[in-house]
């Protein structure tokens, strides 16, 4: 049976200028600077720079006699073109705040455009005599060498590839061949390995043979599980060796690069360049907050839809398709209009989120002092500025500043509370701060493990336990204490 009721909710739904609003905040400036320009590509109602300001105060008193009714029927008088220009009628200079950092001219910095990793390794094959179908297969084996220079895959898998893809049909022999005796004699040394081990082995091998590089090759072939995971009392007892001989087969390694290709100088990731949002200063012992000034663009209503509507309120006999022409500058213009609003909104959102940021955690901005980082949640600065905690997380997440320790992202001045000894509320930076300095300064010979580290953590009146001291030992990059013995 079919049945039919009724049921009534009660939904939020933000609209498509909050949702637009949003995602503006949440954009970083060089990815902002790239949302503006496609703005302005597609809207020809926006332009940016200075216009002629006197051109725009004449527009703007001949068309006094426009209202603002509202009505929807395409009209001259329905265009109240005050509403869109207004903003042009100061100079520049006016209305400029002192929100902005003196010296944020644009940079480019250029690129010097230069041969990639894979291409420097194909172009060191000429200098090999093969044949083509070894040239093939050496061509391949490059292709298939990922960014830290290894070949991750086997060597049946990349047989049936140059079968399948290149309709190159060859045995396993050869391609190992080839793989031995070409790839892996190109520059830089170690490229074309298939794990850490061969990698390291390649490198010793390609040096003068001394007695301690003879050792170091030994102990990597047969005991390469005991020296990685620093087993040094069984290399001892497995080669005979002293302990002085140990120091030298280690200080042979450690000088190898474990991921040649991703030394190499002219790979082709491009260096990612940050551009800080805000700056902050400090100026007469008092901090200074500053947002970069391409957050903050000079954008206009073009002059040229200016005249338009001059033309359109001037003539006498209205057509249909001047009447539509119209329609359109309008639409555009509640576009430019909006776009130029939501760019203002995200400035003010911005600075008043860094700033009640920079205010929170002011003893950090005076002295660089992590130790001093208060615990700090979402919700402690959305309650201060009265926004939503989702708008300071945008802010939050993607934003960068400029202080006088460095850039920082802004997202890790957050952290979460513990109590100490007294009572009161720290910062897990604070604590792991702490954690990392006591780490940095125990013997080496015999680290400390996470028990008696939560032991010191304990004396110096932060009460946490060990699974919580691993926890921040391993967000710290900190390998475990039998990894961090030295000889």
């Amino acid at each position: 049976m079919l049945k039919q009721s009724l049921h009534q909710k009660l939904l939020q739904k933000l609209s498509p200028q909050q949702i637009q609003l949003m995602k503006l905040i949440q954009l970083p400036t060089q990815a902002f600077e790239e949302r503006l320009k496609q703005e302005i590509e597609e809207n020809p109602a926006l332009d940016t720079g200075k216009e002629d300001t006197d051109s725009f105060e004449d527009s703007l008193n001949n068309e006094a006699e426009y209202d603002d009714t509202g009505n929807e029927k395409i009209d001259a008088d329905d265009i109240n073109i005050d509403e869109y220009l207004s903003d042009d009628e100061y100079p520049s200079y006016k209305t400029q705040s002192n929100n902005y950092s003196s010296d944020d001219e644009e940079k480019q910095v250029p690129y010097a455009a230069g041969t990639t990793f894979h291409q420097s390794l194909k172009n060191q094959l000429n200098t090999f005599r093969i044949n083509d179908e070894e040239r093939a297969i050496a061509e391949f084996l490059v292709g298939s060498i990922d960014d830290s220079g290894y070949i991750r895959r086997e060597i049946i898998d990349l047989v049936d590839d140059l079968a399948f893809t290149q309709n190159v049909f060859t045995s396993e022999e050869l391609v190992e061949k080839i793989l031995t005796d070409v790839v892996q004699r190109l520059d830089p040394i170690g490229v074309g390995a298939r794990d850490l081990k061969e990698c390291l082995i390649i490198q010793l091998k390609s040096k003068t043979e001394t007695k301690s590089r003879a050792l170091a090759i030994n102990v990597l072939e047969s005991a390469f599980d005991h020296f990685v995971k620093k087993h040094y009392k069984k290399l001892l007892d497995k080669f005979n060796i002293s302990e002085e001989e140990l120091k030298e087969v280690i200080g042979e390694i450690s000088k190898l690069n474990p991921k040649p290709g991703s030394s190499y100088a002219g790979n082709n990731k491009i260096a990612e360049q940050i551009v800080p949002d805000f700056t902050i200063r400090i100026l007469d012992g008092q901090l200074e907050l500053t947002l970069n000034s391409r957050n903050a663009p000079e954008l206009h209503v073009s002059r040229e839809y200016n005249e338009m509507l001059k033309g359109y309120q001037n003539s006498k006999d209205k057509s249909k398709s001047q009447k539509d022409a119209v329609l359109f500058i309008k639409q555009k213009l509640d576009a430019a209009k909006w776009f130029i609003d939501a760019i203002k909104q995200r400035q003010q959102t911005l600075l008043v989120t860094m700033n009640s940021i920079m205010h929170y955690q002011y003893d950090y901005f005076l002295t660089g002092d992590e130790r001093k980082l208060k615990p700090m949640i979402l919700k402690d600065i959305a309650d201060q500025i009265n926004m939503d905690v989702s708008t300071v997380s945008r802010v939050a997440n993607s934003k960068y500043v400029s202080t006088p320790y460095g850039t920082k992202l802004i997202k890790d001045f957050f952290s979460e509370s513990m109590k100490n000894d007294q009572g009161e509320d720290v910062s897990t930076r604070e604590i792991k701060k702490i954690l990392e300095n006591v780490i940095a300064e125990e013997d080496k010979r015999k680290p400390l493990t996470d028990e008696k580290l939560s032991k010191i953590l304990k004396e110096k009146g932060y009460p946490i336990a060990r699974r919580t001291v691993a926890k921040y030992r391993e967000q710290l990059d900190i390998p475990v204490a039998r990894l961090r013995k030295e000889i």
